[in-house]
Formats: structure tokens, C-alpha cells, sequence
């Protein structure tokens, strides 16, 4: 047992490095963009609710302790704290999906779409009207969606892994001896709680 739970924490390791190039290479992308076009950049960025950022950021923190203390749990074979925290990881996890969809309707409704979709009409000096030097804008918002969406998909994804490790802790299938798959949903989790310290400052914070 203790050698095919190392071996799976392995798997999982590995697992979670192609996360970090996937990501990594959307990061790097973002950065040549935002070199090409830094003032529709930074105007772009004024158009984020920090607010709900902010409250997303707080809500995934707490997740990530609520997961600590799930895999603990597990591991001291306390069948009802194990439960009760993966319940609260998950409910975190729907809030935080709740925030993004009152975020991305926003976002809808002044029409900041990714690329051609693109419809808001700017009013500086510089830029006059959609269609004319809104290619930045555009793009910026291009990244937006897709890294914010991606993350997203894997807060679906972990709720529904969490989900079913939440039935299995509840049947007592973990113990101190057997408590693999919970350690290792923990290993993801916090790996999409980390994506996002990165993804919040950048679009939200940095200019």
C-alpha cells in the first residue's frame, strides 16, 4: 500500500507539471501581448471588478484550508470532520463559480468579448469606437476569458472530484492506512487555488 500510494503521488506530481506548462505558456503569451499593446492593456484592466477578485481570492484561500484540514481529517480516520470539510471545500468552490458568472454576465452586458466578438464602445482620446483600435482590447480580453475559463473548468472539475471523495469519506472507505485519494485531490486543489494567486494580480492589480 505505502508503495503504490508514493507511486500515485508520482503520477499526480507529474500530472500537475503539465498544468503548470499549460498555464505557464498562457502566462508568457499574455505578457507578449500586453508588450505590444501596454495603454489598451492597462485601459482594459480598469474594466475588472477588483472587488469580486478580491472576495474570489479570499473564498479560495479558505478552500485551501478547508482541504488541509479534509486530508488531516482522513488521515486521523474521523470519518465526520473529513466529510464536513470537503462539504465546505466544495460549497467554496460554487461560490467562487457563482462570483465569476456574476463577473463574466458583466462583462456580457458592456460587451467585453473576446476577440471578434468584441462590441463595447470606447471613449478616450485615443481609442473612439469599437472597430477602430480596439485590437488590444480585444485581445486582452481574449486572455481573459480563456485563463479565467480554463481555471474555471478546473473548479468544475475538482467539485466533482471532491464530490465523489465526499461519498467515499462518508461510506468510511479512508482510514490512517488508506487515505490516498484524498491526498492527492488535495494536491490539485491546491494547485488551482495557486493558479489563481497568479492570475488575480496579474489581471487585476498589475498595470
Amino acid at each position: 500500500m505505502e508503495q503504490q500510494a508514493d507511486t500515485t503521488k508520482i503520477g499526480m506530481w507529474l500530472f500537475l507539471a503539465t498544468e503548470v506548462l499549460l498555464f505557464g505558456g498562457l502566462f508568457v503569451g499574455f505578457g507578449l501581448m500586453q508588450s505590444r499593446y501596454p495603454q489598451e492593456f492597462i485601459e482594459a484592466h480598469e474594466h475588472l471588478q477588483r472587488p469580486l477578485g478580491a472576495l474570489n481570492t479570499i473564498v479560495l484561500l479558505i478552500s485551501s484550508w478547508t482541504m488541509v484540514m479534509a486530508v488531516l481529517s482522513s488521515k486521523r480516520a474521523d470519518r465526520k470532520k473529513t466529510v464536513m470539510f470537503l462539504l465546505l471545500t466544495i460549497l467554496c468552490a460554487c461560490i467562487f463559480l457563482g462570483v465569476k458568472y456574476f463577473e463574466y454576465s458583466h462583462k456580457f452586458e458592456e460587451g467585453l468579448l473576446p476577440g471578434h466578438w468584441y462590441k463595447a464602445q470606447v471613449t478616450d482620446t485615443v481609442h473612439t469606437a469599437a472597430g477602430t483600435l480596439s485590437h488590444g482590447y480585444a485581445t486582452f480580453f481574449s486572455f481573459y476569458f480563456m485563463m479565467t475559463g480554463l481555471h474555471g473548468i478546473h473548479i468544475l472539475v475538482g467539485i466533482i472530484l471532491l464530490a465523489w471523495i465526499t461519498v467515499r469519506a462518508n461510506r468510511g472507505e479512508f482510514s490512517s492506512a488508506y487515505f490516498t485519494p484524498v491526498d492527492l485531490i488535495g494536491l490539485y486543489w491546491h494547485l488551482v487555488d495557486m493558479i489563481w494567486i497568479y492570475l488575480f494580480p496579474l489581471y487585476y492589480l498589475i498595470k
